[in-house]
């Protein structure tokens, strides 16, 4: 059995020299505020709508391996833009659920108003559900509210190394079935339904998986998408779920992100989970995404 509560490893070594690491951190093309211990830089001195070097890309692919998530203000992208940007770093997905661009398929588009609420608000990595699920995600703010609306992000970096030893351990060697039903198939009549789950078969990924560029672990579990810790019972796997997904809740593991109008993020769809803070309504929030297909999570 696993223990009750999820206390952090000690004050977590990870949370202070990354601190430090980050801190230290200078670029050639660009400047960089750090916004948290471990998560989050802000980027000054780049316009994402002009042309962009392949040594600036490969900056902005290495700042976003540092910081795990990047931003940018004042970046009024076009829909075309925003597609060439987003493709420099990959080739882009279509989401078969949710609404896109009308001129832009590889574009999803959130828009709440009135009539709809925000219902993101819950910890999640994008896509575990696809046998590739995207790398890293591009999102613009088009429109956002006067007040709310943030976007949290969750370094899960931190959310494994800061699991006790023993758990750790057990969490190495362990896989888990991801599902696309709990979030989306509630929303399909049965016929279109049962088409969606050929198309997308139950897939396996590790729980702690090794990053492909940064060769560190990462927590890869989230409430909306894993279904199933394997190897175990079924009431094991329920408390490992809600146990390793709690990990991401802690303050110290996150940055807070306050949109405006032409902001953009960048953010590792592996080592970040995040949070849309459903807490506007009534007011606008309307957002376009771009992803980046990945590859699959090994160890």
């Amino acid at each position: 059995m696993l223990p009750n509560t999820t206390v952090m490893n000690g004050p977590c070594a990870y949370l202070a020299t990354e601190r430090r690491r980050l801190a230290a951190l200078k670029y050639e093309h660009f400047e960089v505020t750090q916004l948290s211990a471990t998560i989050g830089g802000e980027i000054q001195g780049l316009d994402l709508t002009g042309p962009l070097s392949d040594e600036v890309i490969a900056e902005i692919r290495k700042a976003l391996h540092d910081y795990k998530v990047i931003f940018w203000r004042n970046q009024p992208l076009t829909t075309d833009q925003h597609v060439a940007f987003a493709s420099r770093f990959g080739s882009l997905e279509t989401h078969p659920f949710l609404p896109p661009n009308t001129n832009q398929p590889e574009l999803v588009r959130f828009a709440k108003n009135v009539n709809t609420s925000g219902y993101e608000n819950g910890w999640h990595h994008d896509v575990t559900w696809r046998a590739e699920p995207s790398m890293g995600a591009v999102l613009h703010a088009i429109t956002v509210p006067a007040v709310g609306g943030d976007t949290l992000f969750a370094d899960m970096y931190a959310a494994y190394d800061g699991l006790p030893d023993a758990v750790r351990e057990r969490v190495d060697t362990m896989t888990a079935e991801h599902d696309f039903m709990s979030a989306f198939g509630r929303l399909l009549p049965k016929g279109e339904r049962d088409e969606m789950r050929e198309r997308y078969p139950l897939v396996t990924h590790p729980v702690a998986p090794t990053h492909e560029a940064t060769g560190r672990r990462y927590l890869y579990v989230n409430r909306y998408f894993t279904s199933r810790i394997l190897g175990v019972s079924d009431a094991e796997s329920i408390e490992l779920i809600e146990m390793l997904s709690r990990q991401a809740d802690y303050p110290e593991y996150q940055c807070r992100y306050r949109w405006e109008n032409d902001s953009v993020a960048f953010w590792d769809n592996r080592a970040v989970q995040h949070y849309a803070a459903s807490d506007y309504w009534p007011e606008k929030r309307v957002m376009e995404r771009a992803s980046v297909i990945g590859s699959r999570p090994t160890v």
